[in-house]
C-alpha cells in the first residue's frame, strides 16, 4: 500500500526500530526492496535522489514505482531523496511521489530554514510529508568531500529551532555519516544523536548508511535515527549478482536477471532485519 512516511516514521520512533530506505533506478532493484519487505512484514521507503536521474528519469521511475508500492502488501513510502531544486520536488509530488527532501543544507542557516518551511507547507497541502537537512552530510570522495566533517555537524540547539519553525516530519542529520564507500570506518557522534533526539522529539535520519557497521546502526536507531539510506551496498550487490550469473554462464540480460536481484534481496533482507523492522506489519495486523 503507497502510504507517505510520517505515520510509518513516528510508530518506529516511538517502537525503537529503523525503517530502510533504498534507491532504486530500476525495476528489478524496485522488486528486490519491495518484494523482501513483503517476505519480512515490513515496512519500506523506496525511491531516488536527483544525483541519480541520469541512471533514471525521474517520470520513469514514478511509473514503475508508485504502482509497485500500491499493490505491495506492506506499507510503501515512494521518498524522492536530495531534490536540491525547488522545481525538480514540485515535479516528484506532482508525479505521485508520497515524500520529498528538499536539501537546502549547503545554505546559509535562515536561507535553509525560510525554502524547507515553504516547501513542507505546499508537502502538508498535498498529503505529503517533507525531509529537511540540518549541518551537511557529505561525501567520502569526489567534490563532495568534506575538509574538515565535524564543522558540519548538526547542532542540536539549532535543530529544535529549525524543526520548529519549518514543521518538516523527519530531520537528516550530520554526525560522522557520508555518502558512499568509506574509506575508514566512521565514528558516529552518538550523544549528539541523542541530544538532537530529545530536543527535536522527530524521526532523525542517517544518510550515508552503507559502510557502517551493525553495532553502529542498533545504537544510533536505539538514540533516534528512525530512517536509515542505503545506496551503495545494494548498488554493488547488484553488480556481485551479474558476475556471478555470467561466471555460471549466463548469456543474455534474461538470464543474469534473477542472479541481480536475488544478491539485491540479501542486502535488503540483511537491512531490514537489522534496523528492527521485520514483521512489525504482520505484528500490527493482529
Amino acid at each position: 500500500m503507497l502510504v507517505n512516511m510520517k505515520d510509518m516514521l513516528n510508530k518506529a520512533r516511538d517502537e525503537h526500530y529503523g525503517v530502510a530506505f533504498f534507491n532504486a533506478v530500476n525495476i528489478e532493484m524496485a522488486r528486490a526492496v519491495i518484494e523482501t519487505a513483503e517476505e519480512l512484514g515490513a515496512p519500506v521507503i523506496v525511491g531516488t535522489a536527483e544525483v541519480l536521474l541520469p541512471a533514471m528519469d525521474l517520470a520513469h521511475v514514478a511509473k514503475y514505482l508508485i504502482p509497485m508500492a500500491k499493490e505491495a502488501s506492506v506499507p510503501v513510502a515512494v521518498h524522492y531523496d536530495h531534490g536540491l531544486t525547488f522545481e525538480r520536488c514540485m515535479e516528484a509530488l506532482r508525479l505521485g511521489f508520497t515524500s520529498i527532501m528538499y536539501d537546502c543544507s549547503t545554505l546559509g542557516y535562515e536561507e535553509n530554514l525560510a525554502r524547507v518551511e515553504e516547501m513542507a507547507r505546499i508537502c502538508h497541502g498535498m498529503g505529503a510529508t517533507i525531509e529537511g537537512e540540518l549541518g551537511h552530510v557529505g561525501d567520502n570522495a569526489g567534490s563532495g568531500k568534506l575538509e574538515n566533517p565535524s564543522d558540519y555537524y548538526t547542532d542540536p540547539d539549532l535543530a529544535l529551532d529549525f524543526v520548529q519553525r519549518t514543521g518538516i516530519d523527519a530531520l537528516a542529520v550530520a554526525v560522522g555519516n557520508a555518502h558512499g564507500d568509506y574509506a575508514f570506518p566512521p565514528k558516529l557522534d552518538f550523544d549528539r544523536i541523542e541530544a538532537i533526539s530529545q530536543k527535536t522529539g522527530i524521526p532523525l535520519v542517517l544518510h550515508g548508511g552503507s559502510g557502517l557497521s551493525d553495532s553502529d546502526f542498533k545504537t544510533a536507531v536505539k538514540l533516534g535515527i528512525s530512517k536509515i539510506n542505503i545506496f551503495t551496498d545494494i548498488d554493488k550487490a547488484g553488480k556481485r549478482g551479474i558476475e556471478k550469473g555470467l561466471s555460471a554462464g549466463a548469456k543474455t540480460m534474461m538470464e543474469l536477471m534473477p542472479y541481480e536481484t536475488d544478491e539485491m534481496k540479501k542486502v535488503v533482507r540483511e537491512k531490514i532485519s537489522l534496523f528492527g523492522s521485520a514483521a512489525i506489519y504482520r505484528l500490527s495486523l493482529r
